[in-house]
């Protein structure tokens, strides 16, 4: 499994190149971004993560590569809905398809059903995916800074924010955070996953929030089984957490989300 985030992101390219994007796709997605600023139809993670006490992005993930298949039958709506029920602030949606089972086509289904913004959590490496996710309706997407080379990472962070979309930059736990933090983006994220192990160090995701400023949003991620590991890093400057296999396990999500946000 040591290499899984390179053969993800092999597979992205392959699927790309394969299926090019339509000649229209910027000019489609520019369009319905001008019109959702136009109506006022816009949902801001930033805000929905910057109120008070700590804010829960509660994942709908079909599979992953380290556990398979988390939950079966499988209904992101049905998912997302028990997650506004219970206090999320916003719900992330996984739409890799042969790693993850998921569907861009579900970023549209769970933002008609909930008044939450919606996260596209992908492997976006090109522009033409920040287009896809404007017509699909989400309000953010992650980027990952590992996969991202300084001048791409940048490109994406600038077209994101002129089609509207705002951005949660994830780094792992055994990277620097300066790159991140220079780069700007205001909701930044750090995963506890080692990707060589698959093992979770949530001490070491603790430890980086003291490097990140308090003037952005900060976001753990993973590893999140409990409320007292809500706690611990809430207490060590986290305002946010992404939580999903948790959450995506449990027989009762909308209980759970109460139980994490206490």
């Amino acid at each position: 499994m040591a290499d899984i985030l390179d053969r993800i992101v092999a597979d992205v390219v392959r699927r790309l190149a394969a299926d090019p994007a339509p000649p229209d796709l910027e000019e489609r997605a520019r369009a319905a971004a001008a019109r959702r600023r136009a109506a006022g139809d816009t949902r801001s993670l930033q805000l929905a993560l910057s109120a008070p006490g700590p804010s829960l992005i509660a994942e709908a993930k079909h599979a992953s590569p380290s556990a398979g298949v988390l939950r079966e039958p499988f209904d992101p709506v049905e998912l997302a809905l028990a997650y506004e029920a219970g206090g999320a602030a916003a719900i992330s949606v996984v739409t890799e398809p042969a790693f993850f089972g998921g569907d861009p086509a579900w970023i549209g289904a769970v933002r008609e059903a909930v008044a939450l913004p919606v996260l596209r959590k992908d492997f976006i490496v090109e522009p033409c995916q920040l287009f896809e996710s404007v017509l699909l309706g989400a309000d953010a997407v992650l980027l990952i800074q590992r996969i991202l080379t300084p001048d791409r990472l940048r490109h994406l962070l600038d077209l994101a924010r002129e089609l509207g979309l705002e951005v949660l930059l994830e780094i792992f736990a055994d990277e620097d955070p300066a790159p991140a933090v220079a780069s700007g983006a205001p909701v930044l994220g750090v995963n506890a996953r080692d990707l060589a192990t698959f093992e979770l160090d949530l001490g070491r995701v603790a430890s980086l929030a003291a490097a990140i400023p308090p003037d952005r949003v900060r976001v753990a991620e993973s590893g999140v089984r409990g409320r007292e590991d809500l706690r611990r890093l809430h207490a060590a400057g986290y305002e946010a957490f992404l939580v999903g296999e948790h959450l995506v396990r449990s027989e009762d999500p909308e209980a759970a989300v109460r139980g994490l946000l206490g």
